[in-house]
């Protein structure tokens, strides 16, 4: 009985491990996405690519990470004697005493604070990308006249026109 719970301690140390891992993987995504916004207000190519290699080079880090947080998951539901998928924080919390119950709390709850935030940052990111999106196919559309015939406007005194023949950019040679 000794060894398990000793084997337990060893689960719980690595598991924080992990934790702190998490942690900071969501605070660099929070400012990965500021730094995305910036760029997408004031575009800089350079800085673009410098940031998506920093993505790519950290994705695999955090795939391993990944892995060790799942196969911990499942050796602490065998050691609790419950099914993988009912193996969660909380439960391992409700679990443990002592400095790991603490431990693990305060993981928890900073753990779901980030992620609360990182899905407010996503959220304003993709709204952004998306209000990006439609400028620019309302300017393109614009520039090139693609739906003259649909475009009305109005003059100083209310009365709708449709637009001139005369495109911004003339692409007839």
């Amino acid at each position: 009985m000794q060894k398990a719970v000793k084997l337990e301690d060893d689960k719980i140390n690595e598991l924080l491990v992990v934790l702190d891992k998490d942690i900071e993987h969501i605070q660099d995504s929070l400012l990965r996405l500021d730094r995305l916004r910036s760029l997408l207000v004031k575009p800089n190519n350079e800085s673009l690519e410098r940031l998506l290699e920093s993505i790519r080079a950290d994705s695999d880090e955090y795939a391993a990470n990944e892995t060790r947080r799942q196969s911990l998951r499942r050796e602490l539901a065998a050691i609790l004697g419950c099914n993988v998928k009912e193996m969660t924080l909380t439960k391992l919390e409700a679990r443990l005493e002592g400095q790991h119950k603490e431990q693990i709390t305060r993981k928890r709850k900073k753990l779901k604070l980030l992620t609360e935030e990182l899905k407010r940052e996503h959220l304003s990111t993709a709204m952004l990308l998306s209000d990006c999106a439609s400028f620019n196919s309302l300017l393109l559309r614009t520039i090139f006249d693609f739906d003259n015939a649909r475009t009305v406007y109005y003059d100083s005194n209310g009365s709708a026109k449709r637009q001139s023949d005369a495109a911004f950019v003339n692409l007839q040679i």
